[in-house]
């Protein structure tokens, strides 16, 4: 694939070059490179690519430049595994119709108030963001029509058929009857997805896109340990020490999330977190606070990570060790993006916690450098630990 191709040679409009324009953008990523063209021409794709690379650009610039914007039908629909995706991908797409007034996009997903998602269904949007179980109560309402659909979207596709909305996803395929082509998007492709894709795409075309060193975030991993009792303050050492003014905080379980984030405030940090108990409303305006540069510390459980799409996220902090390998792998993927450099620190209590990272950086390929602050408070590099010297042995010639 020629990598100095430009967005303008991809045959966009000038209104989508223009938004692009105005983000700063003028080169796809590899994902949208290979995907825009084939889905410009009506074709199925099946696309792998790792989180941070740039597939809503990928799915959401054809399907713009499909819409017939003086029609009322709803005929592009993207679904998504989680809420906070779900307005992050309706944020972008909005984004990308700034110049195309006539364009509407709106969202919706579980937890909230239906009354203010069907009044927004009521002004015709051409484009629906949604998770699948709302998208399915609307639908069973008629507060939304499936049959002028002309582009259905999975996003996570992985995430989202393997978090048990397999029926609630096949049941939508199968209602949008007129439907010209599918996309499945994934950073993994699980049995699920293949099976989607068996089920309904035709002559589909695969995209893969390697996690190489060109489309990796650049992103200097490090790794402190401290007793556990100690973690707090060494949470609050790394904010200070490395100047940082907007990071992201990752806790395994809510109840950390919480306390951790109590904890900071009472230390003068400002912080704030997001997790499964928090009501809907509090998670979007933290977010929103947060992508403003309002807020310096967020602290997310792996559940809420995948909503966060933040360009300038200086660092991301371990503060639990991630379970699954591929957390680690979303978690610091926040960081490092938009070709900027970033910082991912874990903060180790435990030997199981050094054990599974040491794990993590064999399974992901990666280099997690420790360090430690010195009594002058000055952080450093650990010195690889000397192996205990061995008797000389003489050699007989």
């Amino acid at each position: 694939m020629e990598q100095n191709l430009t967005f303008a040679e991809l045959g966009l409009s000038k209104e989508i070059l223009q938004a692009l324009e105005q983000k700063g953008y003028g080169y796809p990523t590899r994902i949208q490179a290979e995907a825009i063209p084939p889905f410009m021409q009506w074709k199925d794709v099946i696309a792998k690519a790792p989180t941070g690379t740039g597939k809503t650009f990928a799915f959401g610039i054809p399907m713009l430049e499909h819409i017939d914007a003086g029609s009322e039908d709803l005929q592009g629909l993207i679904l998504a595994p989680t809420r906070e995706l779900a307005i992050q991908i309706c944020d972008e797409l909005k984004g990308l119709a700034a110049f195309n007034k006539d364009i509407r996009v709106a969202v919706v997903y579980g937890g909230a108030k239906i009354e203010q998602q069907i009044r927004q269904l009521a002004k015709h949007p051409q484009i629906v963001v949604a998770t699948p179980g709302r998208l399915m109560d609307h639908y069973n309402r008629k507060t939304l029509r499936l049959d002028k659909v002309q582009t259905v979207v999975l996003d996570e596709a992985d995430r989202m058929l393997d978090m048990g909305f397999f029926d609630d996803v096949t049941k939508i395929i199968e209602r949008v009857k007129n439907r010209k082509n599918l996309g499945l998007f994934s950073a993994t492709i699980s049995q699920e997805v293949m099976t989607v894709s068996w089920m309904y795409q035709r002559d589909e075309v695969e995209i893969t896109v390697p996690a190489d060193v060109e489309n990796r975030p650049d992103i200097t991993q490090y790794s402190i340990t401290c007793p556990p009792l100690e973690k707090v303050d060494m949470a609050i050492r790394l904010i200070r020490t490395l100047a940082l003014e907007r990071t992201i905080i990752f806790c395994n379980t809510k109840v950390m999330c919480q306390r951790l984030s109590d904890d900071l405030k009472r230390f003068g940090i400002q912080a704030d977190c997001i997790h499964g108990d928090i009501p809907q409303q509090k998670r979007e305006k933290t977010m929103r606070t947060f992508k403003e540069g309002r807020l310096p510390v967020l602290i997310a459980t792996d559940v809420a990570s995948r909503g966060i799409d933040v360009d300038d996220v200086d660092c991301v902090i371990n503060y639990d060790v991630p379970e699954e390998n591929e957390y680690y792998i979303h978690r610091i993927g926040r960081t490092g993006r938009a070709k900027k450099k970033g910082i991912a620190v874990s903060i180790l209590g435990t030997f199981p916690e050094q054990a599974k990272l040491a794990e993590i950086a064999k399974y992901s390929h990666y280099q997690i450098q420790p360090v430690q602050f010195l009594e002058d408070g000055t952080l450093v590099e650990e010195a690889p630990k000397q192996k205990k010297p061995q008797p000389r042995r003489r050699f007989r010639r």
